[in-house]
């Protein structure tokens, strides 16, 4: 099996010529046609809404074309609230679940109209003192501890996350929250991270739908959402099977009418927090390679770097690479794909067999879309890249220009002898 790169080699060096390597490129039509996809997996229930889980992808102009679809932001921090706000996502449109929150967090989200989801018990008497009140509207978040299995076997451990709250300090949450003024309530659970199984989803609704029924009976607290939160991943390998949205949203339908229906509660509405799924396929980084290296091993160095995606070098996590011009190639060569941070983990590939490189190839690193930009950061003084949109009629628009020594530097201005910088980028 292959991955297909969604641009030609022709068609990323016509954006290189205008916006110099390495940078993020994003489909938007795949955007589009997958964000459909998901409003018409869960069309049956009429309270759905996707929240976007921001820190996948905190782009507004990629946000915009989601919102378009009908999706809310999930926020988890200040300036995702404040990205919500500029591009005019307010009010019950965000999902403010953080963890470790600080006080203005919590007083900034309740100005905008949030639903805050609480991630512990503790947060109750937090909240109420740092707002003045309890939102009519609130959420908590259940970790039901132990080990988290479903047909195919065990999917992750929740015993060990540091979110959310136990069984009996949820349900003595909800009462107090009752107490204190809040009418309608939410549950939010997520449990595991990227599944590539249509069976997650259904699992974990049955998981949460009895939870809810038995808290009713024992609250009387109304219900008026359901979040699955994310964990619907993406096959980042060739040989991986992607999910089926369809089939997941029908599994959720069922186990909705087996369990809610049944005990009054088919008013209930569906939330999603998907980031990955929403967005992961759908953005590429794309890297000229520059070097080349033959000692113990035979490396392509190239111009990107964990700067512009961390996951390889975190997690040892795969993505698949298209050298672009040579997708009928046979990959005959094997390499270590390598960027130039001080640190040996900064590989995008190991021992990964691919068509010989020459330097000035354009390599594809599929699946950038969530968690990619993201993640970027600063080290060895390396600077973070653009971001493109690649429209349907093969047009293109920077979305996000690259940032500058003048970037860098930005937050020394306290320092005399750096106001006289030449900040401009060297000229090849």
């Amino acid at each position: 099996m292959s991955k297909k790169a969604f641009l030609t080699k022709e068609k990323a060096e016509e954006i290189a010529a205008q916006i110099p390597t390495p940078f993020h490129v994003y489909d938007e039509k795949g955007i589009r046609e997958n964000a459909k996809a998901v409003k018409e997996a869960f069309s049956w229930n009429k309270g759905f809404k996707e929240y976007f889980a921001v820190k996948a992808t905190p782009n507004p102009y990629l946000i915009k074309i989601l919102n378009e679809y009908g999706c809310g932001t999930d926020c988890s921090s200040m300036a995702e609230l404040m990205l919500s706000q500029a591009i005019g996502i307010t009010g019950e449109d965000i999902m403010f679940s953080s963890n470790d929150t600080p006080a203005e967090e919590f007083r900034y989200a309740d100005e905008l109209g949030a639903i805050i989801n609480l991630d512990d018990f503790t947060h109750i008497e937090f909240l109420e003192k740092t707002i003045g009140h309890i939102p009519e509207t609130i959420s908590c978040r259940f970790n039901p501890g132990g080990v988290y299995q479903i047909s195919n076997g065990i999917m992750d451990n929740p015993g060990d996350a540091k979110y959310g709250m136990t069984r009996d300090q949820i349900v003595e949450a909800y009462k107090i929250l009752a107490q204190k003024g809040a009418k309608n309530f939410g549950i939010h659970a997520f449990l595991v991270s990227n599944t590539v199984t249509n069976d997650y989803y259904p699992a974990l609704a049955k998981t949460l739908f009895e939870l809810v029924v038995e808290i009713q009976k024992e609250t009387g607290c109304h219900f008026k959402f359901i979040n699955l939160s994310g964990g619907v991943g993406i096959p980042y390998e060739p040989t991986q099977t992607a999910n089926d949205i369809y089939a997941i949203g029908e599994g959720v339908h069922k186990v909705y009418d087996e369990i809610l229906v049944p005990a009054g509660m088919g008013d209930v509405a569906i939330y999603t927090e998907m980031g990955r799924f929403m967005m992961g396929p759908y953005g590429a980084l794309v890297t000229r390679a520059i070097h080349e290296k033959h000692t113990y091993k035979e490396y392509v160095g190239v111009d990107a770097c964990a700067t512009n995606l961390m996951r390889p070098a975190m997690y040892g996590s795969y993505h698949h690479i298209t050298v672009l011009g040579k997708e009928d190639a046979p990959c005959d060569k094997l390499y270590d794909v390598t960027g130039s941070l001080c640190e040996n983990n900064d590989k995008f590939a190991i021992d990964r067999k691919l068509p010989e490189i020459e330097k000035g190839d354009l390599l594809f690193i599929h699946d950038t879309g969530a968690h990619g930009y993201a993640m970027g950061y600063n080290y060895n003084g390396r600077l973070k890249s653009a971001e493109v949109l690649l429209h349907e009629d093969g047009s293109f628009d920077m979305i996000r220009r690259a940032e500058t020594p003048k970037d860098y530097f930005a937050t020394f201005d306290c320092f005399d002898i750096l106001k006289d910088m030449n900040y401009n980028v060297p000229k090849n």
